[in-house]
């Protein structure tokens, strides 16, 4: 008996060539936002650029997310175009589970980390040295210690329950097993929990981003405040092709594994 993970997840190199053939003919009007970041990676710099969500509201069509945005469906559609016929970088998607979340404590975890020590030493001196001509400030950073606090907190749930659990389907799928049933009873369980905390983490973006004006720097902005409001965007970019792999890759991913490994092997 084999287990086979659902091949939307993991196609070969063969399939993937004759994917971005067939991705210039494609008509974008006919998936939903999510679909189409999902199925080309290649389009998510695209949404960042005209701050379409793609994760978070992502079940949106195209001309939905365009009126959100004020975007012109036919820029965005020729955008989306060029971008797919670009050639492409590694795909985390197209990785197994064991392997994308490896890249995700890599690449999104460790930089989330990183990145709030450093804005958080950034933040207090910005809030010590312009704090008082700008009071925003201080709100924004009761704002960014709130998220600063629920997302280490997340990822350390992620790192030390659920992915574990996740790496051991995995492995139970490739070895035709059945792991030990987790305390949560199904992985269904602490994804929900997931997903709705990224859900709390985007509100407090957007908080982020209603309080500073969209990131307007004020005249008398010297270079730390600049590098606060950059790194504090960058964060969030971060943030949603981090959600994105968990949310429309890993979990749909997990929940599929996981339904094959008790129902094949209770055969």
């Amino acid at each position: 008996m084999t287990l086979v993970t659902d091949s939307s997840f993991f196609v070969s190199e063969t399939e993937r060539a004759m994917e971005v053939s067939e991705l210039k003919m494609l008509d974008f009007n006919t998936k939903t936002i999510r679909e189409i970041a999902l199925e080309m990676p290649q389009t998510i710099r695209v949404f960042e650029d005209l701050k379409i969500d793609y994760c978070y509201g992502g079940r949106r069509s195209l001309a939905e997310a365009c009126q959100t945005a004020g975007v012109e469906p036919d820029i965005l559609s020729e955008k989306l175009k060029s971008a797919v016929s670009e050639s492409e970088d590694a795909r985390p998607e197209r990785q197994s589970a064991s392997e994308l979340i490896d890249y995700i404590i890599a690449k999104h975890h460790v930089f989330t980390v990183d990145e709030i020590q450093r804005l958080t030493a950034l933040m207090n001196k910005v809030c010590g040295k312009h704090g008082p001509q700008h009071t925003e400030l201080f709100q924004l950073r009761d704002v960014f210690e709130e998220m600063d606090e629920d997302m280490l907190f997340h990822m350390n749930k992620e790192e030390e329950i659920l992915f574990p659990y996740i790496k051991r389907l995995d492995k139970a799928a490739q070895s035709n097993c059945v792991p030990l049933m987790p305390p949560f009873g199904t992985v269904r369980n602490p994804i929900r929990m997931m997903m709705k905390e990224h859900d709390s983490a985007a509100d407090q973006f957007r908080e982020m981003r209603q309080i500073t004006e969209d990131y307007s720097l004020p005249p008398d902005a010297c270079p730390s405040f600049k590098g606060l409001y950059a790194g504090l965007q960058d964060l969030e970019k971060d943030l949603h092709r981090h959600v994105h792999l968990e949310n429309n890759v890993l979990f749909p991913c997990s929940q599929e594994l996981e339904k094959q490994v008790f129902e094949l092997t209770s055969q």
